[in-house]
């Protein structure tokens, strides 16, 4: 079983759960009180700029120095560069929760993606209740009816959607409006291989660069974004790319 396998079962087991303790006529009246929406494309459009991330740990190198957890989002707001944030949600491989971006939401001032292994309507509704501003639709999780669902769902919430892909064939499941699209070149694909994991190399044979190639294939006036794997050293090379 690969770590996206993993994951996703127990991403499944886990909203069971959510679900029976937080009913989804109890999110529904939690919608009629949910902050306002802040544009994630525009926030994006003007230059380039990064989405930065808040989580834990994760499967790739374990847990996060605390401080630095802590500290993240003032440190994001306070920095031009920064153009959004995306707060994991999932709390077994990553510490999080919906609570927890409920309670950065409240913190800052730009705009929040609901990093999540999206997986059921629910969590829509979920994301919007505590204040997402966008949510990410995995095109290597779901096929193309439930991308083009999720997405409608989405924006009738008021909010937006960044989609992922891996592949070329990925791109082609793509609602045909799809605005906003990520390249991952990071692939799950083992259990092994992790940087910073026990017994792992010193290189990262999950993430492959090279995806970003992909570029060229995205429909024209698509906002880009390059994701997973990104190192300073290599920013130029990627940019260069984008």
């Amino acid at each position: 079983m690969t770590i996206l396998e993993e994951i996703l079962r127990e991403v499944r087991g886990a909203l069971s759960s959510t679900r029976s303790g937080r009913p989804v006529g109890e999110l529904r009246a939690m919608l009629a009180d949910a902050p306002p929406v802040r544009s994630f494309s525009n926030a994006l459009t003007h230059s380039f700029g990064l989405i930065a991330e808040v989580k834990k740990k994760s499967p790739s190198v374990g847990p996060m120095r605390a401080q630095n957890f802590e500290e993240a989002p003032l440190a994001y707001e306070g920095a031009d560069i920064v153009r959004a944030l995306s707060v994991l949600t999932n709390s077994a491989y990553f510490g999080m929760s919906i609570e927890s971006l409920g309670d950065i939401r409240a913190r800052v001032s730009k705009p929040i993606l609901r990093k999540e292994f999206i997986l059921d309507e629910y969590q829509i509704r979920e994301a919007r209740a505590f204040g997402a501003d966008a949510i990410l639709l995995m095109a290597n999780v779901l096929d193309a009816p439930r991308l083009r669902g999720f997405s409608d769902l989405a924006h009738e919430l008021g909010m937006e959607v960044l989609f992922e892909v891996h592949t070329a064939q990925e791109i082609q499941l793509l609602p045909p409006d799809a605005k906003i699209i990520g390249i991952n070149s990071r692939k799950f694909k083992t259990k092994h291989g992790f940087v910073g994991k026990s017994g792992a190399s010193e290189q990262d044979f999950t993430v492959d660069l090279s995806v970003f190639q992909l570029n060229e294939e995205l429909p024209p006036g698509t906002l880009r974004v390059a994701e997973s794997g990104i190192a300073p050293s290599n920013i130029k090379q990627v940019s260069g790319v984008f």
